[in-house]
């Protein structure tokens, strides 16, 4: 867990990719604004991929679950919290620079609007299945 000085708590993360040697993963955490202000993940990186986004999933009119990019982040609400989970929002990690093995770790930095720069360092877990369980 992680404690911004402008007091949002990063809590629960963890990252995965399908297979150790996958070039792609994504990294997940609940961020938490008890705070009375409203703020806006901006962006995330790390050095164990060359590209980092914030996505989230879409249904098309054809019913088709797609990923998308959002460049404008995320906003956590005063008061509320933003879960980055398996099947929503989510931090994507492509051209990844190494694998990410079970038991790893790995460090990303979130950046927010209010916050500014966060790094935490998050456990690799291919075991986990739904955010948090």
């Amino acid at each position: 867990m992680a404690t911004t000085e402008s007091g949002l708590i990063l809590r629960d993360g963890f990252a995965r990719a399908a297979t150790p040697a996958a070039k792609a993963g994504a990294a997940f955490v609940v961020i938490e604004n008890p705070t009375d202000m409203p703020d806006r993940l901006l962006a995330a990186s790390t050095d164990a991929a060359k590209r980092v986004e914030l996505h989230t999933h879409s249904m098309t009119d054809s019913g088709v679950m797609r990923m998308l990019h959002l460049p404008e982040g995320f906003e956590i609400p005063a008061g509320g919290q933003l879960v980055l989970e398996r099947g929503g929002h989510h931090v994507m990690m492509m051209g990844l620079t190494r694998g990410l093995a079970d038991g790893d770790a790995v460090e990303v930095t979130f950046t927010f609007e209010r916050a500014g720069p966060v790094t935490v360092t998050l456990p690799v877990d291919l075991q986990r299945g739904a955010h948090g369980g």
